[in-house]
């Protein structure tokens, strides 16, 4: 929600009339977490170790490319990795799911599928993450887990904690849920092991990841152009994630004409006659890797979609090698 990032009197006022649900939301969480701790609740540690990439707020912190470069990552240490998801918007009847390169977004979702073409690991979804790894281990033999969101799913234990945090918008009026996008108050920043900061301007003990992206890629024809190479023609720029803007000033920051801009829901589905619609045939459609995924299959010549790789600061390899530690611990 806009007013959550807004510092004007009305998005303060608004907050205000909600924050006694944001009050009760934090007694509902801090009790749940409190049951799980003293084992009212029972959690269920898998029998290997289990990484949480996760978020304090909602919305698109950058938490997906991180997964794919660690997972890349520990692959290149000889790992072999295994990633769960809730597949959101997925439609399957039938859960836990494998989830391949080539699996159809309507079913298991986009996120599924761009970690599981980008990264090579093993992908597993449901909302039930001990069903994923179960079946993760039963097909496939296993080093390790990683979690792509479930922070907040204390029903699993986890042996690692990475937060995801937005440079720009950061945790944005402070209050939480519903007057404010956080899902846990940012105290719970001093129990994780690494903070990550997508963006400019970490501060201090965060470990600082920028998203790159200078090409482009046809849907139709996977031919890799430099985006600098489109600005003189006509863009119409789309996005379905859950920070559209971020995507649409990467693309002006390269030169590029913008004659139009859409923003969509996070995860929103799409058909041919949809997008042609957005763009003639004489102008160039640029999108996501993540909407890219859900709109390969009707493609036409004028789609290119801009795929970002996380490039991290080399204090991440702290991180690496504390889940390598516990991968060897685990095998002992």
């Amino acid at each position: 929600m806009n007013f959550w990032y807004q510092k004007t009197i009305s998005a303060w006022l608004l907050a205000g009339l909600l924050s006694p649900l944001a009050l009760l939301f934090w007694g509902i969480t801090a009790l749940r977490r409190m049951a799980y701790r003293f084992g009212i609740f029972k959690s269920w540690r898998a029998p290997l170790p289990v990484v949480i990439v996760g978020n304090l707020s909602v919305g698109g912190n950058g938490k997906t490319p991180f997964v794919i470069w660690l997972a890349r990552r520990l692959q290149q240490q000889g790992l072999r990795v295994g990633v769960i998801s809730r597949g959101y918007s997925g439609e399957m009847k039938q859960y836990p799911q494998l989830v391949c390169a080539n699996a159809d977004t309507m079913e298991v979702g986009d996120e599924s599928v761009l970690i599981a073409r980008r990264s090579g690991a093993k992908i597993a979804i449901c909302a039930n993450r001990r069903q994923s790894i179960e079946l993760l281990c039963k097909a496939y033999h296993i080093d390790v887990i990683l979690s792509d969101d479930g922070l907040q799913h204390y029903a699993l234990q986890r042996d690692i904690e990475i937060v995801i945090v937005d440079a720009e918008r950061r945790f944005g009026n402070g209050f939480l849920l519903p007057a404010g996008p956080l899902r846990e108050l940012t105290g719970r920043l001093k129990s994780v092991d690494a903070v990550v900061c997508n963006g400019e301007n970490p501060q201090p003990g965060e470990i600082q990841m920028r998203l790159q992206g200078e090409v482009a890629v046809n849907l139709l024809t996977q031919e890799e152009r430099l985006l600098r190479d489109f600005a003189e023609q006509p863009i119409v720029a789309m996005a379905a994630i859950g920070n559209p803007n971020r995507f649409f000033t990467t693309l002006q920051r390269h030169g590029l004409n913008i004659i139009k801009q859409k923003a969509f829901i996070d995860h929103a589905k799409f058909s041919q006659e949809k997008l042609v619609s957005l763009a003639s045939p004489q102008q160039i459609l640029l999108m996501t890797e993540k909407d890219a995924v859900k709109c390969s299959k009707f493609a036409r010549e004028n789609w290119w979609y801009v795929p970002v790789e996380a490039v991290l600061e080399p204090s991440i390899e702290d991180i690496v090698k504390k889940i390598m530690h516990k991968v060897k611990k685990d095998e002992h």
